[in-house]
């Protein structure tokens, strides 16, 4: 009864913390229509999906112990996405806005260094942690690439968010000395081994909860 217990919370677990991964990550491609913040938004929303990545593919990738659990775990996210990004299409956005879902490069790094470190979970923090952080602003970036014109798209299909009073008078040319991507690689490398850490520790609590 145990196991079956163990296993019903474990895919319990592994399906709600991966929707909630993809509700929370599912406009990270939106900063493209911050047309005034467009860099600071790329990079706070670069570390928020190395977060949902980081704790939910480490949780599952520790609570299974077989290297290659995080890919599919991000791959459980990817077509999370890819459905809503359909839904996206349907109501009318242009195909090439739709936002490429681009964990699965991050979430194979995490594989492999689990699996070079023999599954050492504290190689896994350190080493893991550090390469998701600072790949996936780089490979966020290719959201960039996909779009035809990212500011025509902006002004096209804008999507207000602030109220007026909070709008930005003038453009933020020049926000992070116009680099996103080594800012949040910068920010991920340090926060993702605390993410990483943070997604062991849940697998532990799991254990320690069915245990009780």
């Amino acid at each position: 009864l145990m196991v079956w217990l163990r296993r019903c919370t474990h895919y319990l677990f592994i399906v709600v913390v991966a929707v909630n991964s993809t509700l929370l990550t599912i406009n990270a491609g939106d900063y493209i229509f911050y047309t005034d913040w467009a860099w600071t938004s790329f990079t706070v929303f670069s570390i928020s999906q190395t977060l949902m990545l980081a704790v939910g593919a480490t949780y599952y990738l520790t609570f299974t112990g077989v290297p290659g659990t995080a890919t599919y775990y991000a791959l459980i996210m990817t077509v999370y996405t890819w459905i809503a990004k359909g839904a996206w299409f349907a109501l009318g956005y242009p195909y090439d806005f739709i936002v490429t879902p681009i964990w699965l490069p991050s979430a194979m790094l995490l594989d492999l260094a689990y699996w070079a470190t023999k599954r050492n979970k504290h190689s896994l923090m350190l080493f893991g942690g550090v390469l998701v952080g600072m790949s996936l602003p780089l490979f966020n970036m290719v959201n960039l690439i996909t779009v035809a014109d990212p500011l025509e798209t902006a002004f096209k299909y804008p999507r207000p968010t602030l109220p007026p009073y909070m709008t930005p008078i003038e453009p933020q040319v020049g926000k992070f000395y116009n680099s996103p991507v080594a800012l949040g690689a910068g920010a991920g490398a340090v926060l993702s081994v605390t993410f990483t850490a943070l997604g062991c520790k849940l697998n532990t609590w799991t254990y320690r909860w069915m245990a009780a």
